[in-house]
């Protein structure tokens, strides 16, 4: 009788995934970037990738009021600081400071409309929603915590982040060309750092989270850039020294072609 329990088992599962209140089992994404792998070079000045994809639904199912999307690009994480200056005696010196603990470098959040009016508050807390739901952990006293987006320092960061192009959320920026079919733009600045580059793709109907994907894709140095890069962090020893020798190179040489005599 084991073919009876299987069968009665695969019923309830079945039955399960249709009275489920989420809806994973009705629908799944399907995405692609246009590049997977970005160069960067001497004269690299930005670039924009292309994210595609499409709802796939599976039978009849179908969303009352159609889908909205919220995609996440977060590049390499590191610790940063952001400091507090005053102007004491006429001169301008850090009077405080905060550090930032394994925040992405990059972070970009694209949307079809307004994110608060996709998910109530409390679901853009928990899927960290847009960049003041993001948390950004800080070490704060002998305590680590993220604090709440009216925070001086964390504006402050994410402002200087948002000013050089590596933080950003963009509203309308994810643009649905059929009811199932989307594309929406990845802005690269010229100072966008090396490393891997995740996006998480999440889509919801009716503020509520239908199902999610993630794709990945990286940033290199490529040529000479990548020599140097790969000497100085590998060969630290070597690196010090040539760099040594060509100062000295460099000094001699212009002592000869400028000197008076």
């Amino acid at each position: 009788m084991s073919w009876l329990r299987l069968a009665i088992v695969g019923i309830a599962l079945s039955l399960g995934c249709i009275a489920s209140s989420d809806r994973a089992c009705a629908e799944r994404l399907i995405v692609s970037v246009s590049n997977h792998r970005v160069t960067v070079t001497s004269s690299y000045a930005g670039e924009e990738l292309v994210l595609f994809g499409s709802v796939e639904r599976d039978g009849n199912a179908t969303a009352q009021d159609g889908y909205d999307l919220v995609v996440t690009v977060s590049g390499p994480r590191a610790d940063m600081v952001t400091r507090r200056k005053e102007r004491r005696f006429g001169i301008w010196v850090n009077a405080d400071s905060r550090q930032f603990l394994d925040v992405p470098a990059y972070l970009a959040i694209s949307s079809n409309r307004p994110i608060d009016r996709i998910a109530p508050p409390d679901v853009r807390r928990r899927q960290q929603l847009g960049l003041d739901n993001v948390l950004l952990t800080q070490r704060v006293g002998t305590d680590y915590a993220d604090v709440v987006a009216s925070d001086p320092f964390r504006s402050a960061f994410v402002r200087l982040r948002a000013d050089h192009g590596l933080y950003r959320e963009a509203t309308s920026a994810v643009t649905f060309l059929t009811p199932t079919l989307f594309r929406t733009g990845i802005p690269l600045p010229a100072e966008v750092p090396i490393g891997t580059y995740n996006v998480d793709i999440q889509l919801f109907s009716n503020g509520a989270l239908v199902t999610r994907t993630q794709t990945a894709f990286e940033v290199v140095k490529v040529g000479f850039e990548q020599f140097i890069a790969n000497t100085a962090r590998h060969h630290g020893l070597a690196y010090g020294l040539a760099t040594a020798m060509m100062a000295l190179l460099t000094g001699w040489m212009a002592s000869i072609v400028f000197r008076r005599d």
